[in-house]
């Protein structure tokens, strides 16, 4: 007879300290660069060059948010920088030959939702691996965007409200950020607050044991996959409107920058634990390295070593020090 023993219990503020460690510690970081960055140049902490940074990297807060849903059951999108840019090629392109920009606007975020769609289909009804199912998707989506284009980019023209979207302001902040915001906001509702994210943790915790219970686990994987491509159509949006123009070259390594953005906030990659709050504040310490470094002129060729070698830091802090097996207190 298997012999059970309880947890001692502890105060509340140290059972909030052990839940939320690996958020706090990606906090404290993303302080730390903040403060770094501030006291070695004299422009990062500027009005301008923040509202700079975080107009730049709505596109991935707002990808980061939906691959967090997917990395939490267990699963991964690496098509994501693919479907990105097939959204912005194909956008310009219907733009280009008269239609207007809400209309494209529409049917592009459905176009990201059947790719989303059809990627979540082969990896929950069909049983393939979603590396290997997104790996593909991620060629075979990046190669029509080359095709359709044949490499050029596509300039969009007579679109001041499309402009508007990427490169406009409400009270001084930029449009994209508030877009971004609300997207996380909205994430973090759907994963506290309702049935269907608790069904996402469950099926990521143990897919089998979430069938069992009646759980419709595999339209579950199958959905967060939607939830990604349709993510990724905004995001495709956004930077079309932004630059004013589509091509097949948009997002090259987006999907790394948002995997790293949702690792780095302590979403676990084997499923079943995430939060949304950590995977902003990944995005942001992932911009805010980015920024600093180009304000520090550090070299282009070293900028990618460096930001690899501070994410890979981090993470090992964050699952090493503050993982499953910080705890403050008692042990019992």
């Amino acid at each position: 007879m298997a012999n059970y023993t309880e947890r001692a219990k502890q105060s509340q503020f140290v059972e909030w300290l052990n839940d939320n460690a690996q958020v706090l510690s990606i906090a404290l970081f993303f302080v730390a660069c903040m403060g770094f960055f501030w006291a070695l140049t004299d422009t990062f902490m500027t009005t301008g060059n923040l509202l700079n940074v975080v107009r730049q990297g709505a596109p991935v807060l707002i990808v980061a948010v939906a691959m967090t849903f997917v990395i939490m059951t267990a699963g991964i999108d690496l098509a994501v920088g693919s479907i990105v840019a097939l959204i912005n090629a194909l956008a310009a392109i219907l733009m280009a030959n008269g239609f207007d920009w809400v209309t494209t606007s529409l049917m592009m975020v459905a176009a990201g939702a059947i790719v989303g769609l059809a990627q979540g289909w082969f990896i929950s009804f069909q049983g393939i691996a979603a590396f290997i199912v997104t790996l593909a998707g991620m060629s075979i989506l990046r190669g029509i965007a080359l095709y359709i284009t044949e490499g050029y980019s596509i300039p969009i023209k007579d679109q001041p409200g499309f402009f508007w979207l990427g490169r406009g302001t409400l009270a001084g902040i930029p449009v994209p950020a508030i877009l971004a915001v609300l997207i996380a906001i909205l994430g973090f509702i759907i994963m506290r607050n309702t049935r269907y994210g608790r069904q996402v943790v469950a099926v990521g915790s143990n897919l089998e044991a979430a069938r069992r219970v009646g759980m419709p686990a595999r339209w579950i994987v199958c959905s967060v996959y939607m939830a990604s491509g349709i993510a990724c159509a905004i995001a495709g949006l956004l930077i079309a409107s932004r630059l004013g123009s589509g091509s097949s070259n948009a997002a090259v390594g987006f999907e790394m920058q948002v995997i790293a953005a949702v690792v780095l906030g302590g979403t676990s990659l084997m499923g079943g634990r995430g939060s949304i709050l950590g995977t902003t504040l990944g995005a942001l310490t992932i911009l805010i390295i980015g920024n600093g470094l180009i304000l520090m002129h550090v070299s282009p060729f070293l900028t990618q070593i460096v930001t690899g070698v501070i994410i890979l830091l981090a993470v090992w802090m964050n699952t090493r020090l503050f993982g499953s097996g910080f705890k403050l207190g008692k042990k019992g």
